[in-house]
């Protein structure tokens, strides 16, 4: 009787364990996709700041140069991200060549760095 205990025990708990690895599996199939149309939805952002100004290693940039600088190393570095953090963090707030952080300069002059204007912007979309 004991042994029966012990192996229906071990069957639920094999049971509830496949469950919760299935639910993982699926919630990361989404992931990767969920977390790319996070990253192109902080592309669109920074194309609607038309009249803003980007700066990257002292030098002034139009919103068309930050954007194809933004693809660019998306593409390059596309296996190491796999969030809309990493893309913040990895490709959008830092020089890789100088480590100076990227801003941007809105109309009426207020400068702020890109990491801060793309973080509160994924706080918008992350519920």
């Amino acid at each position: 009787m004991i042994r029966f205990l012990k192996v229906k025990n071990l069957t639920i708990a094999t049971f509830w364990l496949f469950l919760l690895f299935a639910a993982s599996s699926s919630l990361y199939a989404e992931s990767p996709a969920v977390e790319k149309q996070k990253i192109e939805a902080l592309i669109k952002q920074v194309s609607d700041l038309k009249e803003a100004k980007f700066i990257r290693n002292g030098s002034t940039y139009e919103v068309s140069s930050a954007l194809r600088l933004l693809h660019g190393k998306w593409d390059a570095n596309a296996a190491e991200i796999k969030t809309a953090r990493d893309f913040i963090d990895k490709i959008a707030s830092v020089s890789g060549t100088s480590g100076k952080p990227y801003l941007i300069r809105f109309k009426d002059g207020r400068e702020i760095t890109s990491r801060e204007y793309l973080l509160a912007e994924l706080q918008k979309l992350e519920p």
